[in-house]
């Protein structure tokens, strides 16, 4: 029987076992997606809205339920993936309550008699997930492309088919019709199919650089949109103005956060020549004392990877990056217990070309780079071919936004790590991909931006 299976990564222990879907029953479900849409286009704004509330309230009602099995699946501390299902909350109820306004026709002044811009639904969008967010990344896709009035099909992460189960039961509790949106428990390999199908119209994917590439080639031969928010390696500088502690507390958080798997974390610390050694002195301490532990420990800062495979695939980056000259101050070594964890690591005297200089760490492991001064910080920050996130850490907020402007990213935070917020657009540059996803932008990005003119 083909099957996916879902593995604790704190205990190794097998948590379920889910089959996977027959071609014939993939491609059913496709189109009972598709038959959805011919009169879900036709419902109106306030329809979904209410809807889309009673997914928001599901959500809020029963967080730890989603909570647990988020943590379980994936390992995130049980604090943090309450906080996550909290957010799907929010950004389903900022859709409900923003769409008639995001959508809304815009009038356009020519010769006409009347000329306007109106924005109508595609069909359905296929979405290519991750597991580091398994609930969040689905619901950024998924509501507005609801509220839109599209329909969805969903490609998760093996490891966490628990979570998307999750969110296609929960959606029908909500009261959404059935079939409008569908998890495929498939194979990566089924997913050029998926793509081909006549019925899917665009493909949104988080993820790898290579699975970007891979889902970007199969849509543009297919002439199918595509928005890709791929890795990171955001750079976050530290003036020599900035408060040490506050600065070194952004630091700890924006590497451990989600266990260090985050594509937005504070992957690369760029800090002036002035406090270097002072902050990396503080820096050591403050990471040493982050407790690595069970997630669902109210009490664990941080815990283990999603899989045994990447913490092995991390733990070989740190070892080239040292082979390369750069400094281990902290960490570096497997722990010998049970489960896919790695202590908070901390690399220094990063130079342009080391591993952990040039590609993306996923886990507890910072990189901390010494700069000249502000223009050497900003041209480190720059040498990178990723551009999702950067951030600027200093008491002086006109210097921060200066230099904030001159960062190569999609989003650039001052005194602040970079996070996502339904009210703004979330994207990157680069290798980081294309399109952007949340607030008025991103709902913008699967519907048909359509001219009207009237003579």
């Amino acid at each position: 029987m083909n099957t996916s299976i879902s593995i604790n990564p704190a205990t190794e222990e097998k948590i379920a076992e889910y089959e996977r879907l027959t071609t014939s029953e993939t491609m059913s479900k496709i189109e009972d997606a598709h038959q959805v849409y011919l009169t879900w286009k036709q419902t109106s704004l306030d329809e979904r809205a209410q809807l889309m509330h009673k997914l928001a309230e599901e959500f809020e009602t029963n967080t730890e339920h989603y909570a647990q099995i988020a943590t379980s699946e994936m390992g995130k501390t049980i604090a943090q993936s309450r906080k996550e299902v909290e957010k799907c909350a929010w950004v389903c109820r900022y859709y409900a309550d923003n769409t008639k306004d995001l959508l809304a026709d815009t009038s356009v002044d020519t010769e006409a008699e009347k000329s306007y811009v109106t924005f109508q639904p595609l069909g359905v969008v296929l979405a290519v997930m991750p597991w580091n967010f398994p609930f969040y990344q689905a619901i950024r896709f998924l509501a507005p492309a609801l509220m839109a009035g599209n329909t969805g099909v969903l490609k998760h992460a093996s490891n966490v088919q628990g979570c998307a189960f999750a969110i296609e039961a929960a959606i029908i509790k909500a009261g959404f019709p059935k079939g409008i949106f569908s998890n495929l428990n498939v194979e990566s390999d089924a997913i050029e199919a998926v793509i081909e199908h006549k019925h899917i119209v665009a493909v949104t994917l988080t993820g790898s650089g290579p699975a970007g590439q891979s889902v970007a080639s199969i849509a543009g031969k297919n002439l199918k949109k595509t928005v890709l928010e791929l890795g990171g390696n955001d750079a976050y500088i530290v003036l020599d103005d900035a408060d040490l502690e506050e600065a070194v507390e952004l630091a700890t958080l924006g590497r451990l956060q989600n266990n260090g798997q985050t594509c937005i974390a504070a992957k690369r610390i760029i800090v002036l020549d002035k406090i270097y050694d002072d902050f990396l002195k503080l820096y050591k301490e403050k990471m040493e004392g982050a407790k690595m532990g069970e997630p669902t420990n109210e009490n664990t800062y941080y815990g283990p990877l999603a899989r045994l495979d990447l913490r092995d695939e991390l733990h070989e980056q740190v070892k080239k990056t040292i082979a390369q000259g750069g400094k281990l101050i902290l960490g570096g070594e497997i722990p010998k217990q049970k489960g896919a964890y790695y202590p908070a690591t901390i690399l220094a005297d990063l130079e342009d070309g080391m591993e952990a200089f040039t590609e993306e760490l996923f886990g507890p492991v910072a990189s901390v780079i010494r700069a000249k001064d502000e223009a050497h910080a900003i041209a480190l920050a720059n040498t990178s071919k990723f551009g999702l996130g950067a951030g600027v850490i200093t008491s002086d907020k006109k210097k921060g936004e200066t230099i904030a402007l001159q960062l190569e990213a999609g989003s650039c935070f001052v005194n602040k790590l970079v996070a996502s917020d339904p009210r703004l657009p979330f994207g990157g540059i680069k290798t980081s991909g294309f399109g952007r996803e949340l607030s008025g932008y991103g709902i913008k990005e699967f519907v048909n931006t359509k001219t009207i003119w009237v003579d």
